[in-house]
């Protein structure tokens, strides 16, 4: 079947005998650092099946051409060190003045993108134009409101006409005279309800009943001009 063709043509081939053991060799040389037998198959993508690859690496380290590390219960491999081609003075000298560049544009890169994000989150806080013009909508709603309400004051015209300050006198002296009477009547109840109990348990008893007295405020207003002085009906 087609399929069947494509997918064996993409499967890597399957190394054995001393093909398979130069490549395991060859790749702890070229990548110098330690590797698990499961590892080592794995990023051989299976050329070498796994079982092979355990046997092999076994084998070389027995020869003495890699060295074998355990650890707890898992053994690593690695490239002797000696066998190791010595990297030339000018070719250390190149790669460390490429990993210096690198890190001349690291640090440059990380400086444009700091100042990228401060940009961002600087536009992201900036209002759209449709909020700017909805802003401006309510700024000028609001200066009218305002110049409507100042027109009268400035040409010297009263707010209030003389039947609303009537109207207001007239409820005024109303609930000023209801308030003093219900006033009256909690007095001479609370009289009657405390006058057998200590001051001490009248205190726990309206505090009890949620009975909350006037404040100093309020006797400054009872003391003041508002209520002392009587009302001209107009």
């Amino acid at each position: 079947m087609p399929g069947k063709v494509k997918e064996n043509a993409d499967k890597t081939p399957v190394l054995k005998g001393q093909e398979a053991e130069d490549a395991i060799l060859k790749y702890l040389k070229k990548m110098n650092r330690p590797f698990g037998a499961v590892d080592v198959c794995a990023n051989l993508k299976g050329a070498v099946p796994k079982t092979a690859t355990q046997k092999i690496l076994l084998s070389l380290a027995e020869k003495g051409e890699i060295t074998q590390k355990p650890y707890g219960k898992t053994t690593f491999f690695v490239a002797k060190q000696s066998d190791l081609e010595d990297m030339p003075a000018d070719k250390l000298a190149a790669l460390e003045a490429e990993n210096k560049s690198i890190e001349e544009e690291n640090k440059l890169i990380g400086e444009e993108i700091k100042k990228a994000t401060a940009e961002l989150a600087k536009l992201k806080s900036t209002p759209t134009d449709e909020e700017l013009y909805q802003q401006i909508r309510e700024a000028k709603a609001a200066v009218k409101k305002s110049l409507d309400y100042l027109t009268p004051l400035r040409a010297g015209t009263s707010l209030v006409s003389p039947e609303e300050i009537a109207q207001l006198d007239k409820d005024w002296m109303k609930w000023r005279a209801e308030w003093i009477s219900r006033r009256k009547i909690y007095t001479n109840l609370w009289h009657l309800v405390s006058d057998s109990l200590s001051p001490q348990d009248a205190n726990d008893l309206a505090e009890d009943l949620g009975i909350e007295c006037d404040t100093t405020e309020h006797g400054n207003i009872e003391r003041g001009p508002l209520c002392t002085a009587p009302l001209k009906k107009r």
